[in-house]
């Protein structure tokens, strides 16, 4: 599926700010079908890439309707990808505390479910493997950010940094945690 590029300006991102439904439309079949491309090879269900994709839309109009908003037009795209890879680690984060185990789960036990639950249980552990390939400072910068939900000031003080190093130190992080995931998923 080749999908053509699609340049962003202010005056786009004003119409999508006052919830033009031509530009609102336009926003979510362009962004829908690349996050489907995307999420369709890190969840398991229809259902679960369609949530996330809804989730990351409500996310990125909320945030550019904020004060504020997005300040360069032509980051929207990089914005949406950050905000997706967001929900994701939520998504992975939550799948673990939710999954049920043992009395509970023997009404549910069907041979689909079980498969379910044994794919969770591996993407959950390929997830560790992952994580446990990191430099300890990228593992400690993730588990920071993305499962104690730590205030992004106070890390920068423990570590010394500012806000614009740690956005790089913490991109750096995610793409090597994808990578890493990424080879243990084949």
């Amino acid at each position: 599926m080749r999908i053509e590029r699609f340049e962003f300006d202010a005056a786009y991102i004003q119409r999508l700010v006052s919830a033009d439904p031509e530009t609102e439309r336009h926003f979510t079949e362009y962004f829908g079908r690349l996050l489907t491309v995307k999420l369709r090879s890190r969840l398991r269900t229809a259902a679960q890439v369609e949530d996330a994709k809804q989730e990351t839309f409500v996310r990125v109009l909320t945030a550019l309707k904020e004060k504020g908003g997005i300040q360069a037009a032509g980051s929207l795209g990089a914005y949406v990808n950050s905000v997706c890879n967001f929900v994701l680690f939520e998504m992975y984060r939550g799948g673990a505390r939710t999954t049920p185990l043992g009395d509970e789960y023997d009404e549910m036990d069907t041979r689909e479910g079980s498969e379910s639950t044994l794919i969770a249980g591996e993407e959950r552990e390929k997830v560790r493997e992952a994580l446990a390939t990191l430099p300890q400072r990228d593992k400690d910068l993730l588990r920071w950010v993305f499962f104690e939900e730590r205030n992004k000031d106070e890390i920068c003080r423990e570590l010394g940094i500012d806000r614009d190093y740690l956005r790089v130190l913490l991109h750096r992080a995610k793409n090597q945690f994808r990578t890493k995931f990424a080879e243990l998923s084949r």
